[in-house]
């Protein structure tokens, strides 16, 4: 799986790389260029926001006997993320990384590896919604479009997938159970004893969120708004960029840029597979490949600007874990 994720990489550098030269390089690095130090802080603030967000959906989902601090889910949520754009594994490593930030800050590793569950099924169902709203758009903008009907196909197919994988959360069924086992194994760091034989704890977990179902509908509905915030977010960075588009049009080339991503969670980054997307997907709402390859860019440099200080502060939590554990 390593192997096949770095492969997978690779391929995508080389796709992106091949598609700004196609386009014009010193043309998308320029309008990338363009939007200046301010425009880049405000393309970097307004991740922020997310983060606070999506932290905030993964925060509502602790079962009530874990004294769970907002502030600890916002910084899982941030390493997970900035492990996902820029380590050389797939986004599944990602999620191991963040859910083991939080076993760092007094939340017990079922719980931990149980909401990391949950809290990626209900961004799914969430993901689920944003598409179907780009679909929506793009009919109304274009009647007829070729791409509507594999997108609804895709739609259903997640769905069913959606709710089989609740199936079995909800009933412990031992397949997932043994995934279950191995993530926590990675989320205790090798270091956890037994896991196998603390697998009720991770099913208990797991019943006590989906026993308050109006927080796991509370975490969807907060997911669905931060996916219309990353709407807004890719708004930002075509107006910056020059760009003549609404809000609308962003958040529609947003939803079919997620639909063409969610195929592709085993390339790291999304290498070369996010900027073929958004010349496709911007495409059909009117945006020159050059201009959608330079947000492209810009979405990059907001990842390793965001990234990299994230990325190191954790790594500096984990020394001094560490450094206090043998000394």
């Amino acid at each position: 799986m390593k192997r096949l994720s770095l492969l997978l990489g690779l391929a995508g550098v080389a796709l992106g790389t091949a598609l700004i030269g196609w386009f014009g390089f010193r043309h998308v690095v320029e309008a990338t260029l363009s939007v200046g130090v301010g425009g880049f802080a405000a393309v970097c603030a307004w991740q922020m926001v997310l983060f606070g967000a999506l932290g905030l959906c993964w925060f509502v989902l602790a079962p009530p006997a874990q004294n769970w601090r907002l502030w600890v889910a916002v910084w899982g949520r941030m390493v997970r993320d900035a492990a996902g754009w820029l380590l050389p594994f797939s986004l599944v490593g990602g999620f191991v990384l963040g859910a083991r930030v939080v076993t760092l800050h007094g939340v017990s590793w079922p719980v931990a590896t149980a909401s990391t569950v949950v809290d990626l099924t209900t961004e799914f169902i969430a993901q689920i919604g944003l598409v179907l709203i780009g679909v929506v758009i793009l009919s109304a903008r274009t009647p007829g479009s070729a791409v509507t009907l594999p997108v609804c196909l895709g739609l259903i197919a997640a769905v069913l997938g959606g709710f089989g994988f609740i199936w079995l959360q909800r009933g412990g069924a031992s397949p997932f159970m043994r995934l279950v086992s191995r993530l926590g194994r990675r989320v205790l760091g090798g270091l956890g004893g037994n896991v196998d034989g603390q697998m009720a704890a991770v099913q208990q977990a797991l019943t006590a969120i989906y026993g308050r179902p109006w927080r796991v509908a509370l975490g969807t509905a907060l997911h669905l708004l931060a996916w219309l915030g990353t709407g807004f977010a890719s708004w930002i960075a075509f107006r910056l960029l020059g760009a003549d588009i609404g809000y609308v049009s962003a958040l529609g080339i947003e939803a079919l840029l997620h639909a063409v991503l969610a195929t592709a969670i085993l390339v790291p980054g999304y290498a070369g597979v996010q900027e073929a997307a958004y010349a496709g997907v911007g495409a059909l709402f009117g945006q020159p490949p050059e201009m959608s390859l330079a947000v492209s860019l810009l979405r990059r440099a907001r990842d390793v600007a965001l990234g990299v200080p994230i990325l190191a502060g954790w790594q500096a939590m984990e020394w001094f874990r560490r450094r206090r554990a043998t000394g």
